[in-house]
């Protein structure tokens, strides 16, 4: 066996940053209000478990070298008829029972507090919501294996590219053409699922301009590793150039383009769409874009109308083989008197 030498031990902190793939602690440092939140419980839920962990590794390793073999504290310590001692029962359950009720409590909170689909109460820490304020829509789908992202009020779509003015409110509601998915961006908020034939819903904020990496976090297929997009926090007039740069390069996506687009590639370059045909969102949640194909509502709609006039058609059969009072059988008889 080969002697560890300093010069290896020196390069296990960096091997292991490497491997972890979080040089910059994005999740704790992040740039958007959510995400921010969402690191600071992260931290703190670490503390207060580390106020249980660390006693007691260290308890343990005192107690390992103050009770070894052939130490004083083994011979004169060692009580063979002890066993119980209410102090020590109190401190050992009931602090971590704290730690439990604590935790317990700021996670039912901040659950409700960072729930996806609650609207934002505040753009940050130090500054509040506006009142009126629109948030900007973006609809997500998550094809194979590329990002789709339509921006139905300035009436434009890209792939693999999204830009939000800084400190406004983003509200995407996103769904899947083919298989389930994971929308991440890390300094955004965190990862929201999208699945075909359905729509979830993510609010989030971004509050420092820059360009940051969004990706997919959940395996979906060979190209998985590169279904990557860069998403920019920009001002509002650069936001307003970034969606004439759209206009002015794209080409129309229709519902004919987005089939072709939806045709699995791998590492597809940043492509940008004047314009979005009306209704192409709904179609693609509803898994009805080829033309023809009935769409997934009209189909539930059938299926339940058909089920009402099941059960219909069952009641009056069973209301037909019971036996039904007339009003003859009702009347009382009389018999004429001699």
């Amino acid at each position: 066996m080969r002697p560890t030498t300093p010069l290896r031990l020196a390069a296990l902190p960096l091997l292991a940053s490497l491997l972890t793939g979080c040089s910059k602690l994005v999740v704790l440092n992040p740039a958007g209000d959510v995400a921010a939140q969402q690191g600071d419980l992260v931290v703190i839920a670490t503390v207060l478990m580390l106020l249980i962990i660390v006693p007691v590794i260290a308890l343990t390793l005192w107690f390992a070298w103050r009770y070894r073999q052939g130490s004083r504290h083994a011979e004169t310590d060692y009580a063979p008829d002890w066993h119980h001692s209410t102090k020590l029962e109190l401190v050992i359950w009931a602090a971590p029972l704290v730690i439990i009720i604590a935790l317990g409590a700021i996670t039912w909170i901040t659950t409700h507090k960072l729930d996806p689909y609650r609207p934002l109460d505040r753009i940050s820490e130090q500054k509040a919501l506006p009142e009126n304020v629109k948030p900007l829509e973006v609809q997500v789908v998550s094809l194979d294996w590329k990002w789709l992202f339509v921006l139905p009020e300035q009436g434009i779509a890209t792939v693999n590219e999204l830009a939000a003015p800084v400190d406004r409110p983003i509200r995407f509601t996103l769904t899947s053409s083919t298989t389930m998915n994971a929308f991440y961006v890390p300094d955004l908020a965190g990862m929201i699922y999208t699945m075909p034939g359905m729509q979830t819903e993510l609010n989030a904020v971004i509050n420092q301009p820059g360009v940051f990496r969004g990706m997919s976090s959940h395996y979906s297929g060979a190209g998985f590793s590169g279904m990557h997009f860069r998403f920019h926090g920009l001002s509002e007039q650069d936001f307003e150039q970034w969606v004439a740069r759209a206009k002015a390069e794209g080409q129309p996506l229709t519902r004919q383009a987005y089939l072709a687009l939806a045709k699995p590639s791998e590492r597809h370059p940043v492509e940008r769409f004047s314009s979005v045909e009306d209704g192409l969102f709904d179609r693609v949640v509803g898994l009805c874009v080829e033309e023809g194909k009935t769409c997934m509502h009209q189909v539930m709609a059938l299926d339940a109308s058909r089920n009402r006039a099941h059960r219909s058609a069952r009641a009056l059969e069973a209301a037909a083989a019971q036996e039904i009072c007339s009003a003859d059988d009702t009347l009382p008889t009389f018999t004429a008197r001699p």
